[in-house]
C-alpha cells in the first residue's frame, strides 16, 4: 500500500489524494455497525449538543470543548423541532460522534490502527505521527446539514503545520448525499483563521485573511465506498447539505507529528492522563 511517486506528486499538486479500495466493504460495515451500537447505547436526556460551522460559537459549550479526550455524540441543526423535541429517531438525528473515538474504542482503535496507515503516513513524511482527533460522521438523510468551506488547520494548529487529515468513505459519497468539495492546488494560499479558545472562557476566530473563500474551482470527490481521500491540513474542503433520501457515512482521523508544537489555545484538548499515541 506504499504511494508511488505519482501519488505523491498528485498530493503536493493538488493538496489531496484520492486513494480507491483502501479499507474492504467487510471493515467499513463494522465501523458502521460498532456506530450504531454506540448510538444504541446513548442517552441525549439534557445532551443537546448541536454541531454547525455556520455558527462556530453555538458549538462552543463545555460538553463539545470537552470531547478532545472522550466518546461524545453531536445532533444536526435540523434534528429538534420549535420545543426541543427530536422531529425523527435518534439514529437519524445524530451528525457525528467525536472525538477520541480511535483511543476508547476497540473497533474503531483496530480501524485507525493498521500496517497500511502506518505506512502511507511514512510516505507523507510524517515523522513519529500521533493520532490525533477522530469523527464518526453520519450525513443523515433529509437532515444532513451543510460543513462550510474551511481548512483543518484553522480547528487542528500545529506549528510548524504537520496536521494530515484521513477521510474514509464507509458508503457511496456523491453529490446528491453531500460529498466532499476540494480546491485544488488551494493549499498553498495560507492559513486564513484560527478557532481557539478565548479567554475568559468559550471560543473565538482569531483571523488572519478576511477574503471569503471562492467557491468557483471547488471540485466534487465523489467517491466509492472504501475509499481514503488524503488531506492536507491547508486545504480548503467543504460538503453540502444532505437533501436525499441517502446517508453519506464517513469516518476521520487527523494525524501530527510528535515533534511540533500543539499550542494550548487549541480548542481540542486532553487531561494529562490521556496523552496522544501513535499507530501502535
Amino acid at each position: 500500500m506504499a504511494l508511488n511517486t505519482q501519488q505523491l506528486a498528485q498530493y503536493e499538486q493538488n493538496g489531496f489524494l484520492v486513494i480507491e479500495d483502501f479499507v474492504s466493504a467487510a471493515a467499513c460495515d463494522g465501523l458502521r455497525h460498532r456506530a450504531e451500537e454506540l448510538v444504541a447505547k446513548f442517552e441525549p436526556e439534557g445532551v443537546k449538543s448541536i454541531f454547525t460551522t455556520r455558527e462556530q460559537t453555538r458549538t462552543s459549550d463545555d460538553y463539545f470543548l470537552g470531547s478532545g479526550d472522550q466518546i461524545r455524540f453531536f445532533f444536526e441543526e435540523d434534528a429538534f423541532d420549535a420545543e426541543g423535541n427530536l422531529r425523527q429517531s435518534k439514529d437519524r438525528s445524530i451528525n457525528k460522534i467525536g472525538h477520541a473515538l480511535h483511543d476508547l474504542d476497540a473497533v474503531f482503535d483496530s480501524f485507525s490502527r493498521t500496517p497500511e496507515l502506518a505506512q502511507l503516513i511514512a510516505d507523507l513524511n510524517v515523522t513519529e505521527p500521533l493520532l490525533l482527533q477522530s469523527m464518526y460522521i453520519f450525513k443523515q438523510p433529509r437532515i444532513g446539514g451543510e460543513v462550510t468551506c474551511h481548512q483543518d488547520a484553522t480547528f487542528l494548529y500545529t506549528e510548524p503545520l504537520s496536521v494530515t487529515g484521513l477521510w474514509f468513505a464507509l458508503e457511496d459519497a456523491t453529490t446528491e448525499n453531500g460529498c466532499l468539495w476540494a480546491l485544488p492546488g488551494g493549499h498553498r494560499l495560507g492559513l486564513k483563521s484560527r478557532f481557539v479558545r478565548a479567554q475568559g472562557g468559550g471560543t473565538s476566530f482569531e483571523v488572519f485573511d478576511q477574503t471569503p473563500w471562492s467557491l468557483d474551482g471547488l471540485v466534487p470527490l465523489e467517491v466509492r465506498k472504501g475509499t481514503l481521500i488524503i488531506l492536507n491540513s491547508l486545504l480548503p474542503h467543504m460538503s453540502r447539505a444532505n437533501r436525499s433520501a441517502r446517508s453519506r457515512h464517513a469516518y476521520t482521523l487527523h494525524v501530527m507529528a510528535s515533534a511540533s508544537h500543539y499550542p494550548p489555545d487549541n480548542w481540542l484538548r486532553r487531561s494529562p492522563e490521556m496523552p496522544l499515541r501513535g499507530f501502535v
